[in-house]
């Protein structure tokens, strides 16, 4: 029943002499446990040696008590991953490290994903068959142990670094890195922060009283008590040291920041270009309900992304704002995969409806998106079941038709219930007696951002990052490339349409979702 656009990742950094950067980074990362929940990681630096701590699950279950107070230094660089480019593997955990030739060390952790990482491999592994590595013993075909973009940033930063230092090979290599990266990476001695030329993913600048801060989202600074300086720019490098805070251009900045992350990837509480998150998914509601009126009874939210537009609708329609969904706050990702029998269960595991408040009543729904619509077919029904007389759905985004390539792990194309049907056919399919989702035009003005400053990809197709040819990207694309085994699928029963409809055994232009490109060969 996983329905949700899946988050990608969440990176914090710190530099203070005389705080407890280790547990400062810890309460970071759980204020971005949302962006991911595979994985996470810290490391510290004390200037002398580096020492990365990394696992798979949940920030509160690879730390603890003992594990923080080991961590000692004056720098830290945490992450928490949702997988978007490589498996779910341990090495794949961030941050990721390499150690240089000249002996120091590499922490990176990055949230986004490259467009172009197999032209990136392709270098590294000339590297290696030429002997210039970066002194890790690299040899030609050699696989790496991590499959994920990201190591291979740290790889060739690391590679360079001996010769140039980090900063300066950071300026190099940064401007051949194309895709979404906000990077948050760090040497011995000082702490680095970089952000793509287009600004895709969110990342922001905070000031403690005794140094800087640098998260994903400015609710991880709130939550360590440092105040907002402003975000880092597009194609812009920050370097923080003993000598203070320094800033460099790598790129001219073209900013196209995520529209998606207002619907759905932030949290209400943080904000985005001065624009707070929740006061965005509050007026996406008002305008929701302008653009799709209907008489009905009662407003209920699907806890807890669809409350502040549902709000916002209950507001602007006039009709009475009600709980009629109680969430189970305790489920979430988990490593025990359920059985078939509670499987079949599916979303009443998360979601049970308040049958006293729901019987009898003419509803509007109010969720943030609909991907597969398995979600909501399931809660179609289930109101229906519990007494609601009749079910309006509103969605606080316009349909979702094509894969992100930048940082949000959707479906394919051929998965994306939108990207075959029309609004009708959504409807019918999840069985509401009318469906709405809210214009791109009124998602934009509700962000109080400028269109041209926006990717809307995933909504109207318009990529603002050229895509190479389809068969250098997917989510295991690494892994394919260095030959190891992918856990066998079934084949497709059916042939899959291609993007113009028609029907064909291989997958049309743009099939291979960011981050699903075996989808077309699941069950």
């Amino acid at each position: 029943m996983e329905e949700a656009p899946r988050e990608e990742c969440g990176v914090f950094g710190v530099w203070a002499p005389g705080e407890d950067v280790a547990k400062l980074t810890y309460y970071g990362l759980y204020a971005l446990q949302h962006r991911g929940q595979e994985a996470a990681g810290i490391a510290v630096s004390d200037g002398r040696r580096m020492v990365v701590f990394k696992d798979l699950g949940l920030v509160s279950q690879v730390f603890d008590e003992q594990t923080l107070s080991s961590l000692r230094g004056h720098l830290a660089v945490g992450h928490t991953r949702y997988s978007t480019t490589g498996s779910t593997t341990w090495e794949n955990a961030q941050p990721t490290f390499r150690t240089t030739a000249t002996g120091s060390g590499i922490a990176l952790g990055h949230n986004g994903n490259l467009v172009n990482t197999a032209e990136l491999r392709d270098e590294v592994n000339a590297r290696a068959a030429n002997g210039n590595g970066n002194g890790n013993g690299t040899r030609a075909g050699a696989r790496a142990q991590a499959t994920t973009d990201s190591d291979l940033i740290c790889e060739l930063l690391a590679a360079n670094a001996a010769d140039t230092g980090v900063e300066e090979a950071a300026m190099r290599l940064l401007p051949r890195v194309r895709g979404a990266f906000s990077l948050v990476f760090a040497d011995e001695e000082t702490l680095y922060a970089a952000r793509d030329p287009k600004g895709v993913r969110p990342l922001v600048l905070g000031r403690l009283d005794r140094g800087w801060v640098v998260a994903s989202e400015t609710a991880a600074l709130d939550i360590v008590g440092a105040s907002v300086v402003r975000e880092v720019e597009p194609g812009e490098l920050l370097a923080i040291d003993a000598d203070g805070l320094r800033s460099s251009r790598f790129a001219a900045p073209d900013p196209k920041g995520c529209v998606f992350e207002y619907v759905y990837l932030a949290r209400p509480d943080t904000t985005i270009s001065g624009r707070s998150v929740h006061a965005t998914r509050v007026e996406i509601g008002r305008r929701l309900a302008q653009e799709h009126p209907v008489e009905a009874d009662l407003v209920i939210p699907v806890p807890e992304s669809g409350t502040p537009a549902a709000i916002g609708y209950a507001q602007g329609s006039g009709i009475p704002y009600g709980q009629g969904l109680v969430k189970n706050a305790y489920v979430g990702r988990t490593f025990i995969q359920p059985s078939q029998t509670i499987r079949q269960l599916g979303i009443r595991l998360k979601l049970n409806p308040l049958r006293d408040v729901i019987r009898g009543k003419r509803l509007v729904v109010v969720d943030d998106s609909i991907v597969r619509g398995n979600t909501q077919r399931a809660l179609v029904r289930m109101l229906r079941e519990a007494g609601a007389l009749e079910v309006h759905v509103r969605i606080a985004s316009p349909p979702v038709r094509w894969p992100c390539f930048y940082g949000i792990d959707f479906a394919t194309r051929a998965e994306l219930v939108a990207g075959s049907l029309d609004s009708e056919g959504v409807r019918r399919s999840i069985g509401a007696d009318s469906l709405g989702y809210v214009s791109l035009g009124g998602l934009v003005a509700a962000s109080e951002q400028p269109r041209s400053r926006l990717c809307a990809a995933c909504f109207d197709g318009e990529y603002p990052i050229p895509l190479p040819e389809e068969a250098r990207l997917g989510k295991h694309l690494l892994e394919e490339l260095s030959g190891d085994a992918l856990p066998a699928r079934p084949a497709a029963e059916e042939p899959v349409p291609d993007v113009s409809g028609a029907a064909s055994g291989d997958a049309g232009p743009l099939s291979v979702g960011y981050g699903a490109a075996d989808a077309l060969r699941r069950p």
